[in-house]
């Protein structure tokens, strides 16, 4: 098979990689060459790129495309007018970019951390919006499109409060995303679930460094291999057959709270997979790219 994976044009200096954890770009091109494919990494934003050429085109690590939303969405607009197969499918693609796709899945019985949107140029009520999510002691509040933790903070009603200014400033650009700050993200972690070809594969548990609440590897968040739990696995496995159909690939985050699990993200765009976690996920890679 001839297959572009699809990056950004910062890979190779990439603000999102870590010492600790290998390239997984690098890793899945090496090991699908060795299978006796064709693999090209290419730029989603270089022009020069004649994406009709490859039987494959495979969104791995376009991680700049939440700055640049309006050119990524002209760009799948191009890809679907030349007919190419884009893996994840363009329709679940632009559907997945922006996280008002949580409150929709919510409306569909999804159990999804409590949000409430932030629409662009609306007014900040910070009292209002601390009791609308049940008077929670910090709330995070990120942007609608975005990724990598970016303009994303955890603040109590008295930092919101303080920083008001700072961001209505950011709500007069863009939408954003307000839900409460879950403790059990630093005690307990959050849960990966990856799914190949729309089959559970592995699981990992992620934790922030001491101190923060982000999970991210490259800011200092652990990986942990670890069998899916028996009770969110079901969840899970909904979540994927729901809302992820004709999925190469699907990466399900959440976090338990009085033993339930609530969904914190869907990733079908650009998630990191743990492939190197598991053994076993590189052949399950291939077999869905080859299902497609």
């Amino acid at each position: 098979m001839n297959i572009a994976l699809v990056s950004y044009e910062g890979r190779l200096s990439s603000q999102y990689a870590a010492d600790t954890v290998a390239d997984e770009d690098t890793l899945l091109a090496n090991y699908l060459t060795s299978r006796g494919h064709q693999v090209t990494i290419e730029i989603w934003s270089d022009v020069a790129v004649r994406w009709a050429q490859y039987e494959a085109v495979v969104l791995k690590s376009p991680w700049d495309y939440f700055d640049r939303i309006a050119e990524f969405y002209a760009w799948l607009t191009r890809l679907e007018s030349w007919g190419v197969q884009l893996l994840n499918p363009i329709s679940v693609v632009r559907w997945n970019a922006d996280k008002r796709y949580l409150l929709e899945m919510a409306e569909a019985g999804v159990p999804v951390v409590p949000s409430q949107w932030l629409a662009r140029g609306s007014k900040l009520h910070v009292d209002a919006l601390f009791a609308a999510l049940g008077q929670p002691g910090q709330l995070i509040i990120k942007p609608a499109v975005s990724g990598g933790a970016k303009n994303t903070f955890a603040l109590t009603a008295a930092e919101a409060t303080a920083q008001a200014d700072f961001l209505q400033e950011l709500l007069a650009e863009e939408d954003f995303l307000a839900q409460p700050f879950l403790p059990q993200i630093q005690t307990q972690g959050e849960w990966s679930l990856v799914y190949l070809g729309g089959q559970f594969s592995h699981c990992v548990l992620k934790t922030p460094k001491a101190g923060d609440f982000r999970v991210q590897h490259y800011l200092g968040g652990g990986i942990e291999p670890h069998p899916a739990p028996a009770h969110i696995r079901p969840v899970a496995d909904d979540i994927v057959r729901r809302f992820a159909p004709g999925c190469l690939y699907a990466r399900v985050d959440g976090v338990e709270v009085d033993g339930q699990f609530l969904l914190m993200e869907l990733e079908l765009i650009e998630p990191f997979l743990y492939l190197e976690t598991d053994a076993a996920s590189w052949p399950r890679y291939e077999q869905a790219l080859m299902q497609g």
